[in-house]
C-alpha cells in the first residue's frame, strides 16, 4: 500500500506541476499570499487528501494530510522562486536547475514524511 500511496503522489505532482499549472500560478508564486500561488498548492493539497481518503478510508486524517501538503508546498515553491530572484538565477545559469532539483527533492521528501505518518 505505501508504493502505491508514494506513486498516485508522484503522479500527482507531476501533473499539478507540469501539465495543470497556470502561467498566472507560475508568475505568482514568488509573491506571498498571492491568489494563484495559493490556488496552485490548494491543488495539491486537494488531490493529496483524495488519494489518502481512497486509500484509507479517513476522510479527517486525509483532510489534515492535503492541509499539510499544500501550506509545505506553497512554502517551498515560495522559497525556491525567491532564491532565484534574489541571486537572479536563471534557466541559463547552473544554480537556477540546483534550486529547481532541491525545490523537487523537498516535495519528494515531504511524501515520503506524509507516508510515514500514516504508516
Amino acid at each position: 500500500m505505501t508504493f502505491i500511496i508514494l506513486a498516485l503522489l508522484f503522479i500527482k505532482h507531476w501533473y499539478i506541476d507540469f501539465v495543470d499549472q497556470t502561467a498566472e500560478e507560475v508568475a505568482s508564486k514568488g509573491i506571498y499570499a498571492s491568489r494563484a500561488g495559493i490556488n496552485h498548492s490548494l491543488k495539491h493539497g486537494f488531490a493529496t487528501a483524495i488519494i489518502m481518503c481512497m486509500l484509507l478510508f479517513d476522510w479527517e486524517i486525509a483532510l489534515a494530510l492535503g492541509f499539510l501538503d499544500f501550506v509545505l508546498h506553497y512554502h517551498i515553491d515560495w522559497a525556491k522562486i525567491n532564491i532565484n530572484k534574489k541571486y537572479n538565477y536563471t534557466v541559463e545559469t547552473p544554480q537556477f536547475w540546483a534550486w529547481l532539483g532541491a525545490d523537487q527533492l523537498a516535495h519528494s521528501l515531504t511524501y515520503l514524511g506524509l507516508v510515514w505518518i500514516i504508516v
